[in-house]
């Protein structure tokens, strides 16, 4: 399973794309990727009909309000239906941004190793905006804090 749950190569430019890159908001407001970067920065990729995407959307609200004191930034790049997204949030609001990721989501995704656009999938960018990690599925308490302690 690990083998087959392991990234594979990421696609040349497709840092700069991330950090390029602008999605809309839930409420309409834009994020603007270039505004995060300077700092670390997890950026998730999630669904609201995946399971394990919701089970750890919790643990990233958790980790975001323990670290973001300590300059740390968490991005969840919902690609799912706009309309799905808002009534999730209303149900389980989240302190860290969302953006809807639409097609350009998936097709970042798909740059950053995740080739068979499974969820979740997760990046952890250093403040350098250099790709430190990736993980295709769920997160877990110990994946945060070996990540945290990377930088």
């Amino acid at each position: 399973a690990a083998w087959r749950l392991r990234p594979g190569p990421v696609q040349e430019g497709v840092s700069d794309a991330v950090w390029g890159a602008q999605f809309e908001g839930p409420a309409g407001e834009v994020l603007s990727m270039a505004a995060l970067r300077g700092r670390p920065l997890l950026l998730n990729f999630w669904a609201t009909w995946c399971p394990p995407c919701v089970e750890e959307l919790p643990l990233l609200n958790a980790f975001y309000g323990e670290h973001r004191a300590k300059g740390w930034r968490v991005v969840g790049l919902a690609i799912d239906q706009p309309s799905n997204v808002r009534k999730f949030l209303e149900r389980m609001p989240l302190d860290f941004p969302i953006a809807l990721g639409g097609l350009g989501g998936t097709d970042l995704a798909r740059g950053l190793g995740n080739e068979k656009g499974g969820l979740p999938f997760t990046v952890l960018f250093g403040a350098n905006g250099s790709i430190l990690k990736r993980k295709m599925g769920q997160l877990t308490a110990q994946d945060l804090q070996g990540w945290s302690t990377t930088l």
